[in-house]
């Protein structure tokens, strides 16, 4: 009985999947991606920024999606998706605040600035705001150690950062909208 159950789920999963990738322009934007790749494994990333460049966050749906394109068992794709802090599984906000929390920046500060972020926005890092506004995102090294703290306003990393500097910038874009 678990067999039938599993083959109908399968059989679900494929049918949803199959239609969508003819009917959605994003499906077709990752597709040119894998094509142009020649659905090699080793350009998993690229695929993965055009999917989420495409459809704002990698959904369940999509990563099986490209995990079958790909012949690429799901675990590892949902480990790459996982293991990179510019990916998201969930929608983001219309601004994203990246706090890096590597070593450099942790000892200068990154973890004060969290600190206030989290109390001011009442959300914790992975989380995004009530409104859906902004984002937190907590890195764990983006390779910027020479300006740290480090933060990233919306794709901008900005360096020698303290915690009112960054509250300031997040309120304003609050106030925007």
């Amino acid at each position: 009985m678990n067999a039938i159950a599993t083959s109908s789920k399968t059989s679900q999963t494929k049918t949803t999947t199959s239609k969508k990738p003819l009917a959605d322009k994003r499906f077709k934007a990752i597709n040119i991606v894998m094509k142009r790749n020649h659905f090699r494994q080793d350009a998993l990333i690229e695929i993965l920024h055009k999917a989420q460049e495409s459809f704002g966050y990698l959904e369940p749906e999509i990563l099986e999606y490209i995990a079958r394109q790909l012949k690429l068992p799901l675990s590892r794709v949902y480990g790459v998706a996982t293991f990179y802090h510019l990916f998201s599984l969930k929608p983001t906000g219309v601004h994203n605040c990246v706090v890096c929390l590597g070593t450099a920046c942790y000892v200068k500060g990154g973890d004060r600035i969290m600190s206030v972020l989290e109390e001011n926005l009442g959300i914790h890092a992975g989380e995004t705001t009530k409104d859906g506004n902004v984002s937190l995102v907590a890195a764990r090294c983006i390779g910027a150690c020479g300006i740290a703290p480090a933060v990233v306003f919306d794709g901008n990393v900005t360096g020698k950062q303290e915690p009112e500097k960054v509250l300031q910038q997040v309120e304003s874009w609050q106030s925007d909208t």
